[in-house]
């Protein structure tokens, strides 16, 4: 759902206009997706909810089990329901609301498109050049990291540039390094129904933790 709704985001609603969006619902059908689905996913990428009413961002900074800050990003058209949903299971994992963003740095993430024609080594230069942070490869895919203000015109020039397509696009919250929290396998174990429960909710968007897996 979340590749249809950013490519719905970055390319519009109509897949005959957007080739990218109508890959990306090919293959959500291949896994199953239901239409209903697929239609909130496109409204969601616009903006709107299966209501037609404007989706708006809702950021929650909470504290989880074993001292794990989390910033979790979500997007509705009521911000009351979403609140009292995300902070329903934090509760009851006995975890709080809290300030946490602080934790964290903003960074973008530009994610490009699988690929063997361009690598590190080709793309470093031009990476650099453009501002980006970082670059490494995951998977055949390019992976730049970016200041969070200037991820919207690094990921155009490097699109133009390198000729390969972003597949997406993100700010995301990286931990400070001195904030990490060290976890165990057994606490990590326990934490995971957590973040999974947060992630199944309709408007979840992202969630960003500082804890580190041993």
């Amino acid at each position: 759902m979340r590749q249809i709704a950013l490519m719905s985001k970055l390319g519009g609603a109509d897949p005959k206009a957007n080739p990218s969006l109508a890959f990306a619902i090919a293959a959500a059908k291949k896994n199953q997706l239901a239409k209903d689905m697929i239609e909130v996913a496109i409204l969601r990428g616009q903006g709107k909810s299966l209501s037609n009413m404007p989706l708006e961002p809702v950021t929650i900074e909470a504290l989880l089990p074993y001292g794990v800050a989390a910033v979790i990003e979500c997007e509705a058209d009521n911000k009351k329901r979403v609140l009292q949903n995300i902070l329903l299971i934090i509760n009851k994992a006995g975890g709080s609301a809290g300030p946490t963003a602080y934790l964290f740095e903003r960074r973008g993430r530009i994610e490009f498109e699988e690929q063997d024609k361009v690598g590190i080594d080709e793309a470093l230069e031009e990476a650099i050049e453009a501002g980006a942070i970082d670059i490494v490869e995951e998977e055949n895919k390019l992976v730049v990291e970016t200041p969070a203000t200037e991820l919207a015109a690094i990921s155009a020039r490097l699109q133009e540039s390198l000729k390969i397509r972003v597949e997406k696009s993100s700010v995301i919250y990286v931990p400070k390094e001195d904030t990490v929290v060290p976890l165990t396998d057994e606490q990590a174990e326990q934490l995971q129904p957590v973040l999974d429960a947060i992630e199944a909710d309709n408007d979840f968007q992202a969630l960003h933790i500082n804890a580190s897996y041993s």
